[in-house]
């Protein structure tokens, strides 16, 4: 279910952590909105802050090191699809049919599936391959991916006015920047991977409220699949609720070729 932590990614993961406990370390280490005034028993504020920066971290590596939904073996694969009667006629002919893709190198590619050159195998559900967590998004860790950004936006956001509240005035700019720098380094580095998370976490409900995968919906025209429908539809739309409800409270391996064919097979 997990990769291991000294495989494929290690140096991305170690950055991130460098990273993340610099600019922690910065924000507890100068006098901000941290801490109140009023510095009477246990300081709650560095410590919820410390917690939700663990727990975004923690999220972090599990979506790094998870199962993103990789494809079986043939196999394992071929008694979850929709058997075709004896006297149909060929999948390419019959709308009703399923087509099977076949990956040039996994052999076996259900629907939504796509081959990851990075990753070297078939992932179910295939969004895209995130070099920042150097693993593929996909049906078995979207879910946490979400999850795991919505955390450290929150987590961003708060650091963000942490590190405001930091800066300290001075008579000159030589000695103001000498005073602040490594506050002001730190709000740099925020500022930015908050942009990057807000804007993801942002475009990824709206596929998701869609139904539509990253890759889907970058290359429709290419998808065999996706291209022979308009470019505004989608054959796994079931509206925003039902799509948003399928995805955060729906577990296990989805048939997608019996939700393609819906329509066609009711009336068989």
């Amino acid at each position: 279910m997990f990769h291991s932590v000294w495989g494929s990614g290690c140096g991305i993961r170690t950055v991130h952590s460098l990273l993340t406990c610099g600019v922690t370390l910065v924000l507890l280490l100068h006098d901000t909105d941290l801490y109140p005034q009023e510095k009477v028993g246990i300081r709650l504020h560095p410590l919820v802050f410390v917690l939700a920066v663990m727990a975004s971290t923690a999220l972090y590596y599990g979506v790094s090191l998870m199962d993103p939904g990789y494809v079986l073996t043939d196999c394992e694969e071929k008694p979850h699809l929709i058997p075709m009667k004896e006297d149909q006629e060929t999948p390419a002919q019959t709308p009703g049919a399923v087509r099977m893709r076949r990956c040039g190198y996994c052999l076996l590619k259900p629907m939504r599936a796509r081959h990851c050159k990075s990753c070297q195998r078939c992932v179910r559900r295939y969004d895209h391959h995130c070099p920042w967590i150097e693993n593929c998004v996909g049906e078995k860790n979207h879910r946490v991916f979400i999850l795991y950004l919505a955390l450290q936006g929150l987590v961003l956001l708060w650091a963000l006015r942490i590190a405001w509240s930091g800066f300290r005035a001075a008579v000159t700019w030589s000695e103001w920047f000498r005073t602040n720098v490594f506050l002001l380094a730190a709000l740099v580095v925020i500022g930015v991977f908050t942009v990057v998370v807000v804007l993801l976490l942002v475009s990824h409900l709206y596929l998701i409220s869609c139904n539509v995968t990253t890759w889907e919906f970058m290359s429709h025209h290419r998808i065999s699949y996706l291209r022979q429908c308009d470019y505004d539809t989608n054959p796994f739309d079931r509206g925003v609720i039902r799509n948003l409800w399928s995805f955060f409270c729906t577990w296990g391996n989805v048939v997608w070729e019996r939700v393609y064919y819906r329509d066609v097979l009711s009336t068989v």
